[in-house]
């Protein structure tokens, strides 16, 4: 089945406005147009939209997307790259999220904080 970029667009989330970068900057490659030069979209088209945007909004660079995807359309012998790269991306979400934990500590310490003040006011 083909989807249009209208439809693709709700299903992951995305513009239509994003999903025309996204082609124009080599991320998604494969997309296909019909006679009348009209994108459609497939099913694997939309994974690897989901993939993109996971990676994004992940802070991993274009480039790197890029790089990425260009080795995926080299063939299996690249798997090995592939993974390290996204082992290596992972290792630094992972990073990041304890970075955040922490962060949010400190918020909850300051917020009780500021409700211990807020009774004693009250108390007052």
């Amino acid at each position: 089945m083909g989807y249009s970029i209208g439809q693709v667009a709700e299903i992951v989330g995305l513009t239509t406005y994003t999903l025309r970068y996204y082609e124009k900057e080599g991320l998604l490659p494969q997309i296909k147009r019909n006679e009348n030069g009209i994108r459609v979209f497939s099913e694997d088209d939309i994974f690897w939209i989901d993939l993109v945007r996971c990676l994004r909004d992940t802070e991993m660079q274009i480039s790197d997307i890029k790089y990425i995807i260009n080795l995926s359309h080299k063939g299996e012998h690249t798997i090995p790259e592939r993974k390290e790269i996204l082992q290596e991306h992972r290792k630094k979400i992972v990073m990041k999220i304890n970075e955040l934990q922490k962060y949010i500590g400190k918020i909850d310490k300051k917020l009780e904080w500021y409700e211990r003040r807020l009774l004693t006011y009250k108390n007052l």
